[in-house]
């Protein structure tokens, strides 16, 4: 038998990706120059999948508005997790949906499809109550670590500390027996982790297989990770628009003026718009229906869709939002500098701002590195920002 149908949990608020998931979920932020989410959905089309259910939460409608109730041809259905209550709740609100065996992938991880095979065909192999995705890698502290024998889990790790280097990436294959599991895991201060229950399963001696892949995978953590998922994109060549030069790509509805400069790796999205003399790139991604004014230079950032980048203009290492407006003059510049997350700092980041939804900067103004702005602020011209505007703030001279 094979696993046919797969459960993606897409229910997750992202809370340290603030401002920018202030109102949509991580799975919908931008990787280059399309949502996360649509990644992930590739992966698991392109490894054969033939009904993707979608756990969603928090702001669900924006992954129900988007992708509706298919993607390139196979079914997308729904199951709602009303309130954030872990992973392993997540999935156990997908149990009607789905049959004796199946896939569960995070949302909010870029995977691709020869990890999910990887994973499926060990399963049907093997056939224990759970196969998992192992990767490499030199620090996986933000994460969970899976310790092994051969292909046998012998203990999962959360967190992991610097000892540890083989990583949980997220893909899963599962019976259904993994649902009892989830029921007899007690909840750790109000949340139920998936996590916890292999390890439950681990310690009954149960079996589950670990599979080692080498495929990619990229993760945003925090804000400014964004610009290392889209730059491990670029330099990998995973990107869907239609390449115009080797590592430039152009969408074919794009306007790119014959005096721009776009010094590779860049993608352009659909609709954008990049006026004479801008200087785009390296690694930059231009959302959809971005337009880049006149001598405007924007290199090593992420710009969502509709943004608007007036004349003469300087970012980098910038991350922006939906809708942000930034007038004439503007200069974001770079720097490794300390940032303020959800109530945590954090040293050494090489940020220049962060702008979030429907941002609005007057003519001249300039940011310090490390800045963020929250959703509908305003900076009105010739104003110089630094450390945190808050949520629709007006910040004057």
């Amino acid at each position: 038998m094979t696993a046919s149908s797969a459960v993606v949990l897409a229910a997750g608020e992202g809370k340290r990706l603030r401002p920018l998931t202030r109102h949509r979920p991580k799975p919908m932020l931008p990787a280059g120059t399309r949502p996360v989410l649509e990644y992930v959905l590739d992966a698991l089309v392109d490894a054969g999948v033939e009904k993707i259910v979608l756990v969603v939460g928090y702001r669900g409608d924006r992954i129900r508005d988007h992708f509706g109730s298919a993607y390139r041809g196979v079914s997308v259905s729904y199951v709602e997790q009303d309130k954030q209550l872990g992973s392993g709740h997540a999935l156990l609100s997908a149990r009607d949906s789905v049959g004796d065996i199946f896939l569960v992938v995070n949302g909010d991880q870029i995977i691709e499809s020869e990890m999910v095979a990887a994973v499926r065909s060990a399963f049907e192999r093997d056939r224990s109550i759970a196969t998992l995705a192992v990767i490499e890698r030199g620090d996986i502290s933000e994460y969970g670590a899976v310790l092994m024998d051969g292909t046998q889990v012998r203990e999962i790790v959360e967190p992991a500390t610097t000892d540890h280097r083989l990583l949980n990436a997220g893909v899963y294959a599962f019976d259904g027996r993994i649902f009892d599991a989830i029921e007899a895991t007690p909840s750790v201060t109000g949340e139920l982790s998936l996590t916890d229950s292999l390890s439950r399963v681990v310690a009954t001696e149960a079996s589950i297989r670990g599979v080692r892949t080498n495929g990619l995978w990229v993760d945003a953590t925090y804000p400014w990770d964004l610009l290392d998922v889209s730059k491990e994109l670029l330099v990998r060549g995973q990107i869907s628009e239609s390449r115009r030069d080797e590592r430039v790509w152009v969408a074919d509805t794009a306007r790119v003026h014959d005096a721009a400069v776009l010094q590779p790796p860049v993608v352009i999205g659909p609709d954008c718009d990049v006026h004479p003399g801008a200087v785009i790139g390296p690694y930059v991604s231009l959302g959809q229906g971005t337009r880049v004014g006149s001598n405007a230079v924007v290199q090593h950032s992420v710009l969502d869709s509709d943004n608007r980048i007036g004349a003469n203009a300087t970012l980098v290492d910038c991350v922006t939002g939906q809708g942000v407006h930034l007038g004439p003059g503007c200069t974001i510049p770079s720097g490794a500098t300390d940032v303020y997350v959800n109530g945590t700092i954090f040293e050494d980041q090489q940020l220049g701002a962060l702008l979030a939804d429907r941002v609005q900067v007057g003519g001249n103004a300039s940011f310090a590195p490390g800045t963020l702005v929250g959703t509908g602020a305003r900076i009105e011209p010739g104003v110089s920002v630094t450390g945190t505007v808050e949520e629709r703030e007006t910040v004057v001279n």
